[in-house]
Parts: structure tokens; sequence; C-alpha cells
């Protein structure tokens, strides 16, 4: 036998090996789960029934998510938990639930019990976090994030987008655009907003693909949410001695001591988060599904506002790159869509199969359309108390960003076959983390 082949012989036992293992290994762990009840930051693993709404076929959500939406409204996951989970994938039914803002509750700290990676205590921010006290952080933050105080913001993007761009060019034909523009633009916009250091960048950005990555279960993600947050706390206990210019500082000076440092951290981490790795996947994903239609692409390059807007909102809901809703935990007894659900019973939503349903959606969900109508009413920003906070801003940098890049290079193209990208195949966020472009 030639030493190659000893070689693939010994790596194919070595990935069976592996295999093996994390299969015992899931076994015990779900056994250990249905015994002794559930602590999320100890889950190593994704059972094979949450898996569906979280991957993709190229940009395409899973063909199952549909099949499961002609189905029923209201699909029960085999799950090795205490509690029952169900999964909703149709656009009425979704909205209808993310609506309900008395009847669910969003916090997840009771499946924590803070010998983990991460503990209760990293868990905070408006997405986890009920009414009064979601109400009342809410308010502090929702005035930054308004039209008019939002357009103070523009000439700063637009130089941010133009320092990008300058870098794809100087990098070359074949550079990376998600490294160059996709990931830069947000970073910045949301570093500036909150007033952040810039020390640190590449371990806060690294963070923050890996706490929505669920390849590796709940414990590597929870892991990474626990450091990036002490990020944030730092610069909280910093920033409360000497406030800074950024929304970080601007509230501790209305605030004081009236909000604590793990409440306005929670803050800034929704906002960090919910604005940056949402943003940069919808960036380079964007501009992979323009790439396909030159014509779609002209609308962008040399389209009128309302144009351009129209192309932003189908890209939003043909992507829907936050996949999965927050999840909502059942606060008592009760039926839903025929379907008995007990107190602490959790439905988890899919974005990206409600918004691929073709009654709002219309004929051909799957394609990408921008002279759909409606064009608006998706679900990509979720719905509700619960709604991203930063989708204008998100619109505002979309608007901004495309138009530049289709200008700035118009023979823009994908340096490699489509076939060769490598997305993101188990992640809360969808995204690309690699996209050579050339022109």
């Amino acid at each position: 036998m030639c030493r190659h082949r000893e070689c693939c012989v010994y790596r194919r036992a070595v990935s069976l090996l592996k295999t093996y293992s994390a299969r015992i290994g899931g076994a015990l762990a779900r056994r250990h789960i249905r015994k002794r009840g559930i602590d999320l930051s100890q889950i190593s693993f994704i059972p094979e029934e949450t898996k569906a709404p979280l991957q993709r076929t190229g940009t395409d959500p899973l063909p199952q998510l549909a099949r499961y939406r002609e189905d029923t409204p209201l699909r029960k996951l085999d799950l090795p938990f205490a509690f029952d989970a169900y999964l909703l994938t149709g656009y009425a039914e979704t909205r209808e639930v993310l609506t309900a803002r008395d009847t669910y509750s969003n916090d997840i700290r009771h499946l924590f019990r803070g010998d983990g990676p991460a503990t209760s205590d990293d868990i905070g921010g408006l997405g986890f976090t009920d009414p009064p006290l979601h109400t009342r952080l809410r308010k502090i933050v929702t005035p930054e994030f308004t039209m008019r105080r939002l357009a103070r913001l523009e000439p700063m993007i637009q130089q941010i987008a133009d320092d990008a761009l300058d870098g794809l060019e100087s990098a070359g034909p074949g550079a990376d655009l998600a490294k160059h523009v996709a990931f830069p633009v947000p970073f910045n916009t949301i570093c500036a907003l909150l007033g952040l250091d810039y020390e640190d960048r590449e371990a806060f950005a690294r963070l923050g693909s890996q706490r929505f990555d669920a390849t590796n279960g709940a414990a590597a993600a929870f892991g990474a949410v626990s450091a990036q947050r002490e990020f944030l706390f730092d610069a909280v206990a910093r920033q409360r001695k000497e406030p800074g210019p950024g929304l970080i500082g601007q509230i501790l000076q209305a605030e004081g001591d009236m909000i604590s440092d793990v409440d306005l951290a929670g803050l800034a981490d929704g906002v960090f988060t919910g604005g940056f790795e949402t943003t940069a996947g919808m960036i380079a994903l964007s501009t992979l599904v323009l790439h396909r239609d030159p014509a779609y692409a002209d609308l962008v390059r040399s389209g009128n506002r309302e144009t351009v807007d129209r192309v932003i909102e189908e890209l939003l809901r043909y992507l829907s790159v936050v996949q999965v809703a927050f999840p909502r935990f059942a606060k008592q007894d009760m039926e839903l869509f025929g379907t008995k659900l007990k107190a602490g019973d959790v439905v988890l939503a899919s974005l990206s199969a409600a918004n691929r349903d073709p009654k709002v959606a219309g004929e051909r969900p799957d394609e990408f359309d921008p002279y759909r109508i409606p064009t608006s009413g998706h679900l990509a920003f979720g719905h509700g108390i619960h709604r991203c906070i930063g989708a204008e801003l998100a619109r505002m940098e979309l608007r901004i960003v495309l138009p530049k890049l289709l200008q700035r290079f118009p023979t823009l193209g994908i340096a490699v076959p489509e076939r060769e990208l490598e997305f993101r195949q188990l992640s809360f966020v969808f995204g690309i983390d690699r996209l050579p472009v050339t022109w």
C-alpha cells in the first residue's frame, strides 16, 4: 500500500472515530438532559430536529421547511428537553405569535444554572427581556434610531463606505468583499454609534460570528456571548467614569445610576450584534444575488431612491439572514392553532420560511423579484415589541453601500463559481464569510 493511500485510510479512520464519538456523546448528553433537566450552557450538540431552520441550500431555505408550512402551521420538534418545542413556518401564524406580547415570555435565564461557559447574568438585552424592563430599556434607546436621528449619521456612513471601497480597490481583483466592505461598514458604524474604542476589533468581530454559530452547540455559542459581553462590561465601566460621545456615554449621562452595568451592556450588546453581523451578511449576500442578474444590479446602480428601496426590501425578504426569531415561552397552558401547549413550552418561528410563504409573497416566493407586490410587510426584522430596533439603520447602510459599490465597480463579478462559495451551514444569522470579487 502506498504512503498516500495509508494517509487516506488513516484520515478516514479518524473521521469515523470522531463521528462515532460525537454520536455517542450526543446520545449521552440527551440522556443526561432528559434525566436531570436542561442547562443550555452545557449543551455541546444541536439536535437534528432543530437544524432544518438553520440550514440552507445556497441562499434558499431547505425545501422541507416549505413542506412543513404546507402540512401544518405548528410542528412539534422531537427534542430531549423537559419542555416541548414547536416550529412555526407560516407567515400569518408567525406574525400572530410575534405580536402576542402578553402570552409569551422571551426570558431564557431559567435555562442557565450558572456553572457553564455562560450564566444567567450574561443573558440580557432587549431580545431576551420581558416588559416592564424591556419597555423601559427600549424607551431609552429608541430615540437614537428614529429616521430623524439616523439622518445625522448619513455623512459618516457615506465616508465609511467610501473608505471601505478604497480598501477593496487597493486590494485588487480577487479581493474579499466580505473582508473589505461587508465587515468594516457596519462594524465601524456601530462602533461610532455606541462610542466604542477600536481596540480588540478583530477579536470582537470573530466572537460576533461565533455566537450565532450552532455547529458546536449552545455551549460554544454562549461561551462567545460571555466573552464578547466582557468587552462591553469594560467599556461601560470606563465610560461610567468618563462618558464618551456615543450612545453608551449619552445613556450614562441621562440615566446615571438608574441603569445598571448589566442592563446597559445588554443594550449595547443587542445594538452591536444586531447591527453588525446581520448587516454584514446582507451586504455580502445582496452583492451575490444582484450579480446573478445584471438587470437587477442596474436597478441599484442607476435607480432612484424609490427603486433602490424596492430592491432592498426584496433582498431583505428573500435572504432573511436572521433565520429564527427569539424563542417565545408560553406563560400558561394554552391552545395554539389547534395544538395544546403547556406553560413553559417554547415556540420557534422560522423567519426564512415565513418570508417565503406564497400566501403573502405571492407566486414563485423562492425567486428574487424586486417587482414583487407587496415588497414590504416581510418579517426580516421580526415583528411586535421585539422587532429589530436597528431596522432603519440597516436599511440606510444598504441604501448607501450597494449603489456606491455597483457604481464604483460597474463590471463587478464574483471571482469564483457560486458552487465553490462556502455559506454558513448552521447559524442563526445566515451569511458568507468570504466573497472574492473581480472587476
